[in-house]
């Protein structure tokens, strides 16, 4: 009967083992298995995910990469920010209590007038009044005993042995925020302690700043005399004690920062987190022996005065946002551009933000399962900082009617914009067939040369088919949100366009073959030698299987006028190295603005700035008079109706130049749950998570509803083992009454 008794419990064990796998594969175990919020749907919590490793730069100074921006432009608090709703692009204060207006000074330090042309300008002065009452997050750096000594400032590595992360440390502490804290931000720029990757270029224009980088170099060589190479505990360099005349507060609310010349575009840098303010309390703090090896730093664990502070971070697991309690508040906004009221965007106008609580962040390294659990409902949005989910989503339910129906029963947001980038083929102006020409005839045969392969390269058919219709067509430069951009049918480009009653529509290629005619190209044949023309396309990341069909698509195009297209496949770092040499005849580039002003785009253009000549991002090397001579006018510029028109006579000549062929402007897209609200997709505001609200009882519901058990495989794992065990039993049975029966008495 032992052996009876046994079995039966290993048969029932069998079953158990069976129908919890099985549970879990119905999806009775999919909210233990998938679920990043177990039992916490009800939570005001937003769960979103990252890709690949955690961020490598939370310090501000080090920062630049978008998948550290939902950290970064939610904890810190620049002076300047942008409008959440507002298109074009709207600069606002954030940390600031305004925007300053620069005041503008000559060689001699004199006052000038507002309207001074900016060729006069020694200095452009920026006093930026900083809001009272604004305190950093709580923090141990802060912390003071009774006595009002710093409770961690005298650590030893030894102190640090049971701490690993900032909440192991019991005590914390603020203060207010001071136009100190900036001026130390901005030193510490400098510092060759910090990577920065914006040292170099703002030591062009903060005045003093590159030779406080050179004083500031020979501190820390004098500190390191004597210590091993690799030493990571390093003396502390206090920047409250060395200054210079570029940055000061000279008030505790107002920060100072004089700029050489005049720089309008100036003002967009303030709304980067390298901006940010750095308390020195803060510096001080992880400058303590053992800190760096305990990976305690800004770059894993911030401060800020931001809505947010950092309070997990599980390397290449998890991290974790919560609500600075220390936070002054931000009202929603109550305007925005046409549309957004109808699309719900206004409904929370007035009320203080943030409206969500916690936010986390996991790992998922593959996309599958990354969309399925979004697809569950177990993820708010798949990834902050990304904009490429919601096209990728909108392209999926057009090419499937099964996963439209799923997307649309999900209820699923897919809000679409288009962004401050372009993409554009750029002829190589150093080139003699396609590029500028070295006599006025030669010019204008290459002009016309532009312009018919510009007729016949069918951009709208490149986006539908390539892009999926996600993306817009350029008729120049300047994308939209920006001012001096003009949609069409008013921007359209002539020189490629025809006004119809339906809008502007490509020019025939019968036009496109007469221009290429007087080019000196009849058919497609050079006039002179009767020999075809062969334009050579560099292809920047060669030449893949995956990428045949593009440059297929590419070479029909150009055969429209008998023209051939070469291939010539390179990868990236030899075709860097073309286009600094300038040898490439035409490519394909983009460019992503850092700022939302035309000069980020139209400096692409400007001759000083050719890649060949003088490193600059002109890849073309596109040279006009003109067009130079405008662009330094319109760059002393504030916005307003002047540089509106000065940006049009520029388009006007780069678009008669056919200086690129102007190829598109890409769309980004959100992807978000029904219950997630005031979802707005771009790339240019990063602090957009302080903005959204989750609906928490309706996201529980929704996961409840899409994520039930499956019982019917469950019930015949049942019945299949009781089925195995009845004959299993009886057969036991059998066996122990024949050994009962025969049994020997003593």
């Amino acid at each position: 009967m032992a052996r009876l008794a046994t079995m039966r419990s290993g048969i029932a064990a069998l079953i158990a083992a069976s129908t919890v796998s099985l549970l879990a594969a119905c999806g009775a175990g999919d909210s233990v298995m998938n679920s990043p919020h177990t039992g916490d749907e009800k939570s005001n919590t937003l769960y979103t995910a990252f890709t690949n490793r955690s961020p490598k730069y939370l310090d501000p100074a080090s920062s630049y990469s978008t998948d550290e921006t939902p950290y970064t432009y939610q904890i810190y608090e620049p002076p300047y920010g942008y409008h959440y709703l507002k298109r074009p692009y709207e600069l606002i204060p954030r940390a600031a209590s305004k925007l300053a207006e620069p005041q503008y000074l000559d060689a001699a330090g004199n006052p000038l007038a507002a309207d001074v042309p900016g060729d006069q300008v020694a200095q452009s002065v920026y006093d930026i009044p900083i809001r009272p009452g604004t305190r950093f997050q709580p923090h141990p750096a802060f912390a003071k005993d009774a006595s009002g000594k710093y409770t961690y400032h005298a650590l030893a590595a030894k102190d640090l042995e049971d701490k690993y992360a900032i909440p192991d440390f019991p005590e914390t502490g603020t203060r207010e925020l001071l136009a100190d804290d900036y001026v130390y931000a901005i030193r510490r720029l400098a510092s060759p302690r910090v990577v920065s990757p914006l040292y170099a270029h703002l030591s062009e224009y903060i005045v003093g700043l590159k030779e406080y980088g050179d004083q500031l170099r020979e501190i820390d060589r004098s500190q390191r005399a004597g210590l091993p190479p690799l030493t990571r505990d390093l003396p502390w360099i206090d920047l409250r004690k060395t200054g210079f005349s570029g940055v000061e507060a000279i008030d505790p609310h107002t920060l100072r920062i004089r700029v050489k010349g005049k720089y309008p575009q100036f003002k967009y840098w303030l709304a980067m987190t390298f901006f940010a303010p750095i308390p020195w309390e803060a510096d001080y703090f992880y400058s303590q022996p053992g800190m760096a090896a305990k990976s305690l730093s800004l770059n894993y664990w911030p401060v800020g005065t931001g809505p947010y502070m950092l309070t997990e971070y599980a390397i290449n697991r998890r991290h974790v946002l919560s609500r600075n309690p220390n936070f002054h508040g931000e009202t929603y906004p109550c305007e925005g551009e046409p549309g957004d009221r109808e699309a719900g965007l206004l409904d929370d106008c007035g009320k203080p933000t943030p409206f969500i609580d916690r936010i986390e962040f996991h790992i998922e390294k593959e996309a599958v399962p990354l969309q399925g659990k979004f697809l569950q409902g177990y993820y708010d949005v798949p990834e902050a900082q990304r904009g490429e989910y919601g096209v990728s989503y909108l392209v999926a339910a057009e090419d499937s009617a099964e996963k439209a129906k799923l997307y649309a029963e999900r209820g699923l947001k897919l809000p679409t914009t288009v962004e401050t980038q372009n993409w554009y083929i750029g002829f190589n102006w150093l080139d003699p067939v396609v590029g500028q020409g070295d006599t006025p005839e030669q010019r204008e045969k290459n002009r016309k040369l532009r312009q018919a392969i510009s007729i016949a390269y069918d951009w709208e058919e490149y986006v539908a088919i390539f892009e999926n219709s996600q993306a817009e067509v350029a008729h120049g430069p300047l994308p939209p949100g920006l001012l001096g951009y003009v949609a069409p049918p008013a921007g359209a480009n002539p020189q490629v366009y025809d006004m119809g009653a339906d809008g502007p529509r490509r020019k025939s290629l019968d036009e496109a073959k007469r221009l290429l005619a007087e080019a000196g190209y009849p058919g497609g044949r050079n006039a002179m030698t009767g020999q075809p023309l062969v334009i050579n396309y560099d292809a920047m990341g060669g030449v893949s299987a995956g990428a045949r069909p593009q440059y297929d698509w590419m070479a029909r195009q150009f055969a429209k006028l008998g023209i051939q297209m070469e291939v010539r496949s390179t990868d990236y770092n030899r075709f860097q190295d073309k286009m600094r040499r300038g040898v490439a005849q035409i490519f394909l580039w983009g460019w992503n603005a850092d700022y939302p002003d035309a000069e980020n785009f139209l400096f692409l253009l400007y001759g000083p700035n050719a890649k060949a000549a003088h490193g600059g991002e002109n890849a073309s090397n596109y040279a006009n008079p003109e067009f130079d001579r405008l662009f330094e006018q319109m760059k002393f510029l504030e916005d307003g109706p002047e540089k509106a028109k000065v940006i049009a006579q520029m388009l006007t000549i780069v678009q008669r130049d056919a200086a690129w062929m102007f190829g598109y402007f890409p769309k980004s897209g959100g992807a978000y749950q029904q219950w997630v609200g005031n979802g707005k997709p771009t790339q240019m505001i990063r602090n957009n998570l302080q903005y959204m609200k989750i609906d928490s009882e309706l996201r529980a519901t929704k996961i409840a509803e899409w994520n039930r058990p499956i019982w019917v495989p469950l019930l015949i794992l049942v019945l299949l083992g009781v089925l195995a065990v009845v004959p299993a039993v009886a057969m036991l049975r059998r066996r122990e009454r024949a050994t009962a029966f025969n049994r020997t008495e003593p």
